[in-house]
């Protein structure tokens, strides 16, 4: 059989091969495979295993394809370290950046690097570590000091430069002079001038490190081989096909509920009430929870929900609900372990929606109380995407979010009639990584998930 694209997501433990049809008038997902990462061997292994296994659900012999496009996050995750000047400029838009590339950040600092950070860069050992600070033509003695640092501590990661345009001469001759230019990448200000964030071209630059420099997962190299463009990361491959649903039907949320962890990205403009208050709020924005998961971090889920709730909740008693922790899976087989299952989905979905969306502060002045919006504005979002193998799979998550809204009338939320749908193929990580060369095609595909006209 021959399909016209695979798109492989190579993940930490699973590897899955979704197939393409791309007809342009008629896109069609065929199907999925899937086997565990073989990243202790060669990850190429487990890429075979899992295009043998979308041979037996397909139930053809051999499978041969015309373009094959991959995302990964196989040597587990884009580790990144984030150093600007003030952490409410420069700081947070590099940081937007890399979290919209689908980048961990592990950490955040402003001004000047002290030894106490260098020693935790050490200890995070990142992938990429990027350095911002000073709008164009402004401050520009940190961002040096904090090259110099780095440098000097022999971090031989790529390092990209984001901040003032006027440093770009002087950090070029400073790196070629330790001999390290290898390392240097400078791309535009994120923050060329107050409450303006150009983050793009930093997130596109985190793309293009990422496969130059970041995947070590053993067998890689080959993977490079086989397919026709650019690895990214896989989160960031959700934002793409986030991004190119909003220009189709507007402003929108899609929620990740995964094994490790939750992710939540938005697009949306604030309201006309809200904006002159939100000035350099992102048009983008994505929040990982990296201690909300329903696999690997359900224990963690457990405690913050509190187990005597969600017993509950269920109807079950002490015993039973440790019964079912005892023989956990993130399959679920019966009556109580979708019940469980659903509950700790819950409780993800709300801890990652309470850190993402903005909320509307009661403030007390000389004039009187006023009430002053604070974080991302999602009041104009028409559209939620859920994701995610429980928000997809399990009965009514709807009822999730629409609870969530009902319950929390301060927070900067869509209306209680926003439309929500599911990603029924489960495709939005593959269709964001098909849409770098595909955009109309993956668009339909996307609707056709969604069940969208």
């Amino acid at each position: 059989m021959i399909i016209d694209v695979l798109v492989a997501e190579i993940g930490s433990t699973t590897t899955i091969v979704n197939a393409f049809n791309i007809n342009p008038t008629n896109p069609v997902f065929l199907g999925r495979g899937v086997s565990n990462t073989t990243v202790d061997s060669d990850v190429n292994e487990g890429l075979q295993l899992a295009i043998e296994d979308l041979s037996y659900t397909l139930g053809v012999n051999k499978i041969s394809y015309n373009e094959m496009f991959a995302s990964s996050s196989a040597a587990g995750g884009l580790r990144v370290t984030v150093h600007g000047l003030v952490y409410e400029m420069t700081v947070r838009a590099s940081q937007e950046a890399a979290l919209n590339a689908g980048a961990n950040i592990h950490l955040v600092t402003a001004n000047k690097i002290t030894n106490i950070d260098i020693e935790k860069i050490a200890k995070i050992n990142p992938n990429i570590i990027i350095v911002a600070g000073g709008t164009d033509f402004g401050e520009k003695e940190t961002a040096i000091y904090n090259l110099k640092k780095l440098i000097e501590n022999n971090f031989n990661v790529p390092i990209i430069y984001a901040g003032n345009i006027e440093n770009h001469s002087k950090i070029i001759k400073l790196f070629e002079k330790h001999k390290k230019s290898n390392l240097l990448k400078i791309v535009e200000n994120v923050y060329p001038r107050v409450d303006l964030l150009n983050i793009l071209p930093l997130r596109k630059l985190i793309y293009e490190t990422f496969e130059e420099n970041i995947i070590h997962a053993k067998g890689m190299k080959n993977i490079f081989s086989i397919v026709n463009q650019k690895i990214m990361p896989t989160p960031g491959s959700v934002m793409e096909s986030t991004m190119i649903l909003r220009e189709k039907i507007g402003n929108l949320i899609t929620i990740d509920v995964g094994g490790a962890t939750t992710d939540i990205h938005s697009v949306a403009n604030p309201s006309d009430d809200f904006k002159e208050y939100l000035e350099g709020e992102p048009l983008l924005k994505r929040t990982v929870e990296g201690d909300l998961g329903v696999f690997i971090n359900h224990k963690n889920v457990v405690k913050l929900a509190k187990k005597e709730y969600i017993m509950t909740k269920m109807g079950i008693n002490s015993y039973e609900f440790d019964e079912l922790l005892a023989n956990y899976s993130y399959i679920p087989q019966n009556k109580h372990q979708k019940q469980l299952v659903f509950e700790l989905t819950k409780k993800c979905v709300e801890l990652g929606l309470d850190r993402h969306v903005g909320d509307l502060k009661r403030v007390f002045t000389s004039s009187g109380q006023k009430i002053i919006p604070e974080g991302k504005d999602l009041t104009q979002v028409e559209n939620i995407i859920l994701t995610g193998g429980a928000l997809i799979n399990l009965h009514d998550t709807e009822s999730i979010i629409y609870d969530y809204i009902r319950k929390h009338p301060t927070k900067m939320l869509p209306s209680k009639s926003v439309n929500i749908y599911r990603d029924h193929d489960y495709i939005m990580a593959s269709v964001g990584v098909l849409s770098l060369k595909y955009p109309e095609i993956a668009l339909k595909l996307l609707l056709k998930s969604l069940r969208i006209g």
